[in-house]
C-alpha cells in the first residue's frame, strides 16, 4: 500500500494528539497551499515557509501542514483574517505567540493546515526557520524528537496542549544548539 495523496494524507481533528510517518507528498501539499495564499493575498504576503515537522524529512508528525507567512507588519497581519477566514481558514485569537496571527484550515474534526502570520524580524519567525533548518540538517536530532513525540502523543492522545508544552524543553536545547550556545 502506497502513501496517501492529497488530502488524504492530512487531517486531525482540533486539539488531538495523532502521528503518521513523514509523507513525500507534503512539500507538494505545502507548495499548492502556498501557492493559493499567494494568489489570495498578493503581495501582502512578502514570503511564505514550510515549517513544522511535515517540512522535516524522516520526521513522524501530526497530519497537518504549518505554513509561516512574513507580512509588513501586524496591522497588515490583522487585516488579512476576513480574506483567509472566507477561504476556508479559521482565525484562533486564543494563540499563546504575541508575535503573530494563527489560522486553521479544514474543518475542526479534520485540520488540514496551520497557518502563522508574522513579521520577519520577530522572534517567531527567527525561532522556527532555526529550529526547522537545524533539524534538518541533524539526523540524530530527528531521531531524538520523533522517539520524544512518540512517547508525548501516547501519553496526550487529547491533549495538544500538555503534548506542545512537553516538547518545550526539547525546542530550547535545539535552539541554544542552533545558536551556538551549548
Amino acid at each position: 500500500m502506497g502513501q496517501p495523496t492529497g488530502d488524504a494524507a492530512l487531517g486531525l481533528e482540533r486539539g488531538k494528539v495523532r502521528l503518521v510517518p513523514y509523507q513525500s507528498v507534503w512539500p507538494e501539499l505545502f507548495e499548492a497551499e502556498a501557492a493559493r495564499l499567494r494568489f489570495l493575498a498578493g503581495p501582502a504576503l512578502e514570503r511564505i515557509e514550510h515549517v513544522g515537522s511535515t517540512a522535516i524529512s524522516r520526521m513522524d508528525s501530526k497530519p497537518i501542514v504549518d505554513l509561516m507567512a512574513c507580512v509588513l507588519d501586524m496591522p497588515a497581519a490583522t487585516a488579512l483574517i476576513p480574506l483567509f477566514e472566507s477561504n476556508g481558514y479559521e482565525y484562533r485569537p486564543d494563540d499563546s505567540w504575541p508575535e503573530r496571527v494563527f489560522l486553521a484550515r479544514g474543518p475542526r474534526i479534520a485540520r488540514t493546515h496551520h497557518l502563522s502570520l508574522t513579521v520577519q524580524d520577530s522572534t517567531f519567525w527567527a525561532d522556527h526557520l532555526l529550529f526547522r533548518d537545524y533539524l534538518r540538517e541533524n539526523p540524530p536530532e530527528v531521531f531524538a524528537y520523533c522517539a520524544l513525540k512518540r512517547d508525548l502523543a501516547r501519553r496526550f492522545p487529547d491533549d495538544r496542549r500538555a503534548y506542545t508544552d512537553a516538547k518545550k524543553v526539547f525546542v530550547r536545547r535545539v535552539l541554544l544548539a542552533a545558536r551556538g550556545a551549548i
